[in-house]
């Protein structure tokens, strides 16, 4: 058997892999989290209740409270959805929440390492040789398990599946700029989340205006080729009077949008997180999701280490699936259909005037699970939905 360095090796630091680190480390695994740090992902930085409650988040953390979100459709009509009294939105600013999370894991026992994932070579005993570059020089390790934590452009991904096996993308860029300290609310609210449909500022996706206290994200997502997402995101700093305030940092890259079909390799490697693509449709959201793996990682991990079995890499996730599956499922098809046209757009702002649409949205949002309690306002939801359906098939 050969020597190994560590029983886990977690290529990336974010919410994924710092979480699967830190889990890691709690249970005794001697755990190495590998991150090039430096970098920080574009990023609404919204997370739900769940996400608070389950990963006991500092309160230090949250830069804002977030009670309500307003949608504003093609046409300029805008919708207010206020959360009421079953929770808030925590806003994170990546800047400050990676590294808090990184530390976390250190001090739960994780070891860490500057350096960035090059290649890997699989042992004949089942280890792993990965090869790694520093800031000055390349360090070469060997482990039981690599957990590819590495984001939309995996390269563990990438090594172990191909260039070519990769999940389908929207493009998001993001400005982060200084709240401004007197606003016209009717323009700018530190409370309220802003998620704009509209073709000049995404043809496909979405744009945002999410306050994080002193700091607020503006930013755009698309998948369409030759959408300036800069241009787009100037109309948005334009249209919610937020030109002159001052400009703090400018992020871009890759947000992907539906979980691959396999996140292992049926051996000693396994991916989770953006890597996985695990990111939900319509919405953009993948930071709980991220840390979800992450700990889905390290119990499953636990088991594999005990046992040698990989189906416990493959169970990590099929027990993502069932937990998530159907409302990732519902989420690609609302994307889908909605966000097809300015038309439908317009159609889908109107329709979450409604109170049970605002209620079943975020208790579904905050508890991540599809709200079952109630089913009659499922079935008012239904009907509201096909009326709309057959109001736009009859234009």
């Amino acid at each position: 058997m050969t020597k190994t360095d560590f029983d886990v090796i977690v290529i990336g630091g974010g919410p994924a892999g710092a979480t699967a680190a830190e889990r890691l480390a709690c249970s005794g695994t001697k755990v190495l989290l590998v991150d090039k740090e430096g970098r920080i992902k574009p990023c609404g930085g919204a997370i739900p209740s769940i996400a608070m409650r389950d990963f006991d988040i500092a309160a230090s953390q949250i830069k804002a409270r977030v009670k309500r979100a307003r949608m504003t459709g093609p046409s300029g009509n805008q919708v207010g959805m206020e959360i009421g009294d079953i929770g808030y939105v925590g806003m994170v600013d990546r800047e400050e929440f990676d590294p808090y999370l990184r530390e976390r894991a250190a001090l739960a026992g994780a070891d860490r390492l500057k350096a960035t994932f090059k290649s890997l070579t699989y042992n004949q005993d089942g280890t792993v040789t990965i090869n790694l570059a520093g800031d000055h020089d390349s360090e070469t390790l060997t482990t039981k398990l690599v957990i590819g934590a590495d984001g939309a452009n995996s390269q563990v991904r990438k090594t172990v599946f191909g260039p070519k096996k990769k999940p389908p993308y929207v493009f998001a860029y993001h400005e982060i700029v200084e709240s401004p300290q007197d606003s016209d609310p009717a323009s700018f609210e530190p409370a309220r989340c802003e998620v704009i449909y509209d073709r000049k500022v995404s043809p496909d996706f979405y744009g945002w205006v999410f306050p994080h206290g002193g700091q607020t994200s503006i930013g755009v997502g698309s998948a369409v080729k030759g959408h300036d997402l800069k241009d787009a995101t100037k109309l948005l700093r334009d249209r919610f009077k937020l030109s002159d305030v001052k400009t703090v940092r400018c992020e871009g890259a890759p947000l992907p949008l539906k979980p691959m079909r396999r996140w292992d390799n049926r051996k000693n490697v396994v991916l989770i997180g953006d890597a996985a693509g695990v990111v939900a449709p319509s919405s953009g959201e993948g930071i709980y999701y991220a840390m979800h793996t992450g700990d889905l990682a390290a119990q499953e991990a636990k088991a594999f280490l005990e046992t040698g079995s990989a189906r416990h890499l493959g169970a990590i996730r099929k027990r993502f699936m069932k937990g998530h599956g159907r409302v990732f499922f519902v989420l690609g098809l609302l994307q889908y259909f909605w966000y097809g046209s300015d038309k439908r757009r317009e159609q889908f702002v109107n329709m979450c005037k409604d109170p049970d649409i605002q209620r079943l949205t975020w208790e579904s949002y905050l508890n991540k699970k599809l709200v079952r309690k109630d089913p009659m306002a499922h079935i008012r939801v239904a009907i509201k939905d096909m009326g709309q359906l057959l109001g736009l098939a009859g234009r």
